[in-house]
């Protein structure tokens, strides 16, 4: 057996809270998907003006990388590349999903939409980094 790290609720709004720092920075409105090791939602949030499909399409992003290990944009590539068969892949070919990864094991993810796909994957990476800052400099005990 091996220990494995999980994401906690904790870790799941702090990341959020990055992301949507990155796009109220820009001026942008997205939705937020936080997810766990097994694709299973730990958060979500939709901000005020953001598409209502965002709210649908986020977690999708974000389970995406989690089945993959993978950032959501390896899949679109592929398909704007011509391998269509992609499509037929149990997952979301959208950039903005981004994979968590703890000691080279995926944890979770996070997965944005909203705005332009590069765009989403910038509040994705926000979020992602954050979370990475923590464990990096992790936070003294009050």
């Amino acid at each position: 057996m091996k220990d494995t790290k999980a994401l906690t609720l904790d870790d799941a709004k702090r990341m959020a809270a990055a992301a949507e720092a990155e796009a109220v920075a820009h001026d942008w409105t997205v939705s937020i998907a936080v997810c766990d090791a097994g694709g299973h939602l730990i958060l979500l949030q939709r901000m005020d003006g953001a598409p209502l499909m965002s709210a649908a399409v986020a977690p999708e992003k974000a389970r995406t990388c989690v089945l993959s290990g993978k950032p959501s944009k390896v899949f679109e590539d592929m398909v704007n590349n011509g391998r269509f068969a992609a499509l037929a892949l149990p997952v979301v070919p959208l950039e903005g999903g981004e994979p968590v990864l703890v000691d080279g094991a995926v944890i979770g993810a996070v997965g944005v939409s909203g705005v332009k796909a590069g765009e989403d994957a910038q509040v994705a990476r926000a979020g992602v980094a954050a979370l990475a800052a923590g464990i990096a400099n992790p936070r003294e005990q009050e």
